[in-house]
């Protein structure tokens, strides 16, 4: 017993301090905000990042901090909220300040319901958002979208908190 614990004890401090913290890029998952993100044309020896207060003009941080990247959606529903239209309002006046800028609308839904059930309502919520914003004046050209259905939560739980972060449209600066 003693030697199954003691077994047990090494090979989770072996794992511990051979496993290293992922990185993240601007538009993989989370809130999309700038920890870890790159400039990527820094030379070498050169700082590969903007210090926390200098954010890109017209970058997916820049969309994060100042316009807001996501809108939420309720249960089973694909129609925009007021709260979400206010945001896509924003988003659409900054597209306008930078119009060079293509966005990908991200769709996505909660854990609940089939694997093709939820892929589609994440469609139907990526085109609500990319509708909108072409009816505010965003050329849909500079627009994509995409479904990931439940297949890339922000929020693990089974519970309603979890599902209502998860049900969510995203636009990401490509």
């Amino acid at each position: 017993m003693r030697l199954k614990l003691i077994t047990m004890f090494a090979a989770a401090a072996l794992v511990a301090a051979c496993s290293t913290a992922p990185e993240q890029s601007a538009g993989s998952g989370g809130t999309g905000g700038a920890a870890g993100a790159t400039t990527g044309g820094a030379a070498a020896g050169q700082a590969s990042t903007p210090p926390a207060t200098q954010l890109v003009p017209g970058s997916q941080q820049d969309l994060v901090a100042n316009v807001g990247d996501r809108v939420f959606f309720d249960y089973d529903q694909f129609t925009l909220k007021p709260e979400a239209r206010r945001t896509l309002d924003r988003q659409a006046e900054w597209m306008g300040r930078y119009p060079n800028v293509r966005l990908s609308i991200e769709g996505h839904a909660d854990e609940r319901g089939t694997r093709e059930y939820n892929l589609a309502l994440a469609e139907r919520r990526a085109k609500s958002v990319k509708d909108y914003l072409v009816s505010k004046g965003v050329n849909a050209s500079r627009l994509t979208s995409i479904s990931y259905g439940k297949e890339r939560p922000v929020a693990l739980g089974s519970n309603e908190l979890a599902w209502s972060q998860n049900r969510r449209g995203v636009s990401v600066v490509n």
